[in-house]
Parts: structure tokens; C-alpha cells; sequence
């Protein structure tokens, strides 16, 4: 937790349709946490209590507070592949599920933060790690453009 809030004038709460579109875009085939709760589950509590998951959200957004529940993990040992028999530790990846309500706190600040970022025209066109509609491809034929442009002879 933070030691001292951190509040600004332009801290729009979180709206209902954010949180309600933030919940439906999370994967459901995706494990649930340790708490059990499946995205499926965390909707329908949504659609029934939607005022009251509203204002716990905008409680943790004021109040700068990321419950200590949404970041326990459960911890999955995944076999990598032809190894499924190793007792050798590093043959194994782990995974970690996370509560849903973490992960939805986690989708709406990043979305805030990503508004920001885009509204303001703070990130370069150079960038492409974590960057909806940029790939390893595109980073790729940028540096094979670069190189080619830095090569020519003039």
C-alpha cells in the first residue's frame, strides 16, 4: 500500500460501463484464482450489484489501494514439453492465477494509463513492446528499414 494517497483533480471514478466492459473482455477460459471465482461468476455478481462493485473499485482508485487478496497468487507448475517425467525444477514453467478482481483492477488502470498516454501523444511511434496493434514483425521491418536507409551510399 502507498503511504500517502494520491489524488488528483483529474481522477475520473470509474464508471459502470468501464468496469462492466473491462469484466466481459476478460477471458473466460482463463483458470481462476485462489479465490474460485471464475470471470463468468465476477459478471453476473457485476449485473446484480453493479453500484457496489463500482464504488469498491473507485475506493482502491482514491484511495490508491491494490487489495492484498488480488495479489495472491496460486501457483501451477507447468511441464515443458518432453520433459513431463523430469524431477529437475528448471524443466517446469510456473503460472501464476491471479483473483479476477486483481486482474480487473489491473485492466482498468492500464486502460486509464493507455488513454492518457495515447490522448496526450506521449509514446513514440517507435515503440512497440506492449503496444495494441504492434508486433515483433512490425519492430522487425522497422529495424530492416533502418539498417537498409543507414547503409545506402550516397
Amino acid at each position: 500500500m502507498i503511504e500517502e494517497t494520491i489524488y488528483t483533480s483529474d481522477d475520473a471514478e470509474f464508471t459502470q460501463g468501464e468496469i462492466k466492459q473491462t469484466i466481459e473482455s476478460s477471458n473466460r477460459k482463463k483458470a481462476r484464482g485462489m479465490d474460485g471465482i471464475t470471470s463468468d461468476i465476477f459478471l453476473r455478481t457485476f449485473n446484480k450489484f453493479p453500484r457496489i462493485v463500482t464504488a469498491i473499485y473507485n475506493q482502491c482508485l482514491i484511495g490508491g489501494i491494490f487489495a492484498r487478496r488480488w495479489k495472491t497468487a496460486k501457483i501451477i507448475l507447468i511441464a515443458k514439453p518432453g520433459k513431463e517425467n523430469s524431477m529437475d525444477p528448471s524443466n517446469y514453467r510456473p503460472i501464476s492465477l491471479l483473483n479476477i478482481g486483481g486482474k480487473v483492477l489491473e485492466k482498468l488502470l492500464i486502460n486509464r494509463i493507455n488513454h492518457h498516454m495515447y490522448k496526450n501523444e506521449l509514446l513514440t511511434d517507435s515503440k512497440y513492446g506492449f503496444t495494441p496493434q504492434k508486433s515483433k514483425t512490425d519492430a522487425a521491418m522497422e529495424a530492416k528499414k533502418i539498417y537498409r536507409n543507414g547503409t545506402r551510399k550516397t
